[in-house]
């Protein structure tokens, strides 16, 4: 046995495709491999598909490698979240990587809302977020990073983390958005997080019904101005997209400024009320 040999990570698959059924939406695929799962679906408010995506080893760590591919076909509705926090712990100088590829078809709707990711000192990874629509798909999601541990006063002092979304409509790139940084530069810097340990996007396309996206920013803006408190946060339209962006001191302002912006902005977008995730409750 090589006892210098580095040590083998988990690497992990999970690929599910949602289609109509009967009425409503459900998982017409599902492949997995390693550590990734889903519960059972739910469906608290009969047509949309509530899922929950489970990681059962809580962390993860250098040489990890996690793909999670979401296929979401004509006219399906699906609502996907986490239980809690993705944790990518202290790697040894060894590269994590999670990939996401979160496809929609015309007249499908994703709502992509999992808890934030928690860098630990010392981590190094590489997250990516691969958005890909085809015209007259609705999409509304964030992604959430976390630099270090700030409720315990830990800063992201050392490592490196790489975490970047990308989105297309029709195989055109219409946004990119990345953060980038080698221990605290990028906290630090004036032009980058400006002293704030957690960073937020969240992107709406407005789908079948893009007439209606300046009502829909307006919303936006109203929640970002009513719910803003302790964060500095903004609204554009770029390209078709709706992008908000975010910095902050901790996950519950951040993720009480997301959740109020999609409760206002679901009815229009998709022509119900918000219902949230049991899971958020527990």
């Amino acid at each position: 046995m090589n006892m210098l040999a580095k040590p083998a990570g988990w690497e992990a698959l999970l690929r599910l495709r949602y289609a109509q059924r009967g009425g409503c939406t459900r998982i017409i695929e599902r492949e997995r491999h390693g550590p990734l799962a889903v519960q059972r679906p739910f469906y608290p408010e009969g047509e949309v598909c509530h899922t929950y995506l489970l990681h059962p080893p809580g962390g993860v760590v250098g040489s990890d490698s996690l793909d999670i591919r979401i296929a979401v076909e004509a006219d399906a509705k699906a609502l996907i979240t986490t239980p809690g926090a993705t944790k990518f712990y202290r790697s040894g100088g060894r590269l994590a990587t999670q990939v996401q590829t979160l496809e929609v078809a015309a007249g499908g709707l994703l709502e992509w809302m999992p808890q934030e990711n928690i860098f630990f000192p010392d981590a190094r990874a590489q997250v990516e977020t691969r958005i890909e629509l085809e015209s007259g798909a609705a999409f509304i999601g964030w992604d959430m990073q976390c630099l270090g541990r700030p409720a315990i006063s830990e800063a992201f002092d050392t490592g490196a983390v790489n975490a970047s979304t990308r989105l297309s409509i029709d195989g055109e790139l219409v946004l990119i958005d990345q953060l980038r940084t080698q221990g605290e530069r990028l906290i630090q810097a004036a032009s980058g997080m400006r002293g704030y340990p957690m960073q937020a996007t969240m992107l709406i396309v407005p789908g079948w019904d893009p007439s209606r996206a300046d009502e829909i920013l307006d919303q936006v803006r109203a929640q970002v101005e009513a719910h803003s408190s302790g964060l500095e946060a903004g609204a554009t339209w770029v390209d078709g997209v709706i992008a908000v962006r975010l910095l902050g001191p901790g996950t519950e302002p951040m993720l009480r400024l997301l959740s109020a912006i999609w409760s206002a902005v679901r009815p229009l977008l998709a022509g119900r009320a918000a219902v949230p995730p049991r899971i958020w409750s527990t």
